[in-house]
């Protein structure tokens, strides 16, 4: 799950850099390269196109774009530390989700650590006075759609191989977005083309290691981990943008690791001994 972080971090910040395309041709361009690189990894490994848990399938694909949609609108319009750190309440929608629909169980201490790491993020940028309520509002609409996609996922994981879901998220995703984005197409440089297939290669590989791991752990083990997202992004501002990191900034980075680290020692004394993923045999 941390190495998803970092490929998701990474692609966020050449989103970033491609601010001048719309939001659904940036969509668009991301399925176009993830659709062809996980159709030849199915055909060539003979596993189902459609899957096999077509309804969960779906939800997750839906889920998906509409999460990702409004996490780009609000990279491409405030600061990538701000669009992150609204984006990632998606790890405690996600938790209570999975406690409801998938009776997973969560202790109170992973509760505290949870909200701990809460605060940590908002420690680390706090309630940006450039981020207008529209801009809060459409970040929570897209942490909410995440977390329905993370338990779409989880559904999915005994009967379908990652691949296979993350797959639908583009076959939905390309010709929806391909439709909305032409009337407001935005003519491309070079560079730029380069830029939008380098997202398209660090979100499939990062798409994939995140499902990967939630075939693997429980949600409350692996959510947390995105929270060192945030971390990355006030970082990688700090480096490539010149955004400054204050003394609460770096406290809260301190309280996101502690609590990320403290959660998966308490869930891993916990939990018994697993066998770990192994690819369904009909995928």
């Amino acid at each position: 799950m941390l190495a998803s972080v970092v490929l998701y971090t990474s692609a966020n910040l050449c989103v970033k850099e491609l601010a001048g395309l719309g939001t659904f041709q940036l969509v668009f361009l991301r399925s176009a390269l993830s659709l062809a690189v996980c159709w030849a990894y199915l055909k060539a490994h003979n596993l189902p196109i459609l899957g096999h848990n077509r309804m969960w399938l779906v939800v997750r694909g839906l889920a998906g774009m509409v999460g990702l949609s409004g996490f780009f609108h609000t990279v491409r319009h405030i600061p990538l530390a701000s669009a992150t750190v609204i984006q990632y309440f998606s790890p405690v929608f996600t938790v209570v989700l999975a406690l409801i629909f998938m009776g997973e169980k969560v202790q109170k201490k992973q509760w505290l650590l949870l909200g701990g790491a809460l605060v940590g993020i908002v420690m680390v940028k706090g309630f940006d006075p450039r981020v207008s309520w529209g801009m809060w509002g459409l970040g929570l609409m897209s942490a909410a759609a995440a977390a329905v996609a993370y338990l779409a996922t989880m559904k999915c994981r005994d009967s379908d191989h990652p691949v296979g879901v993350v797959v639908w998220f583009h076959l939905l995703a390309f010709p929806i977005m391909g439709a909305l984005s032409l009337p407001q197409w935005t003519p491309m440089t070079t560079p730029m083309w380069g830029l939008a297939a380098l997202v398209g290669l660090l979100s499939i590989a990062a798409q994939i290691l995140m499902t990967v791991a939630l075939h693997q752990e429980d949600a409350g083990m692996v959510m947390p981990f995105k929270y060192l997202g945030a971390v990355m992004a006030l970082s990688a501002g700090w480096i490539l943008y010149g955004e400054t990191m204050s003394s609460m900034s770096l406290l809260g980075m301190g309280l996101v690791v502690v609590c990320i680290a403290t959660n998966t020692w308490v869930k891993s004394k916990s939990r018994p001994a697993s066998s770990g993923f192994s690819t369904p045999s009909r995928s």
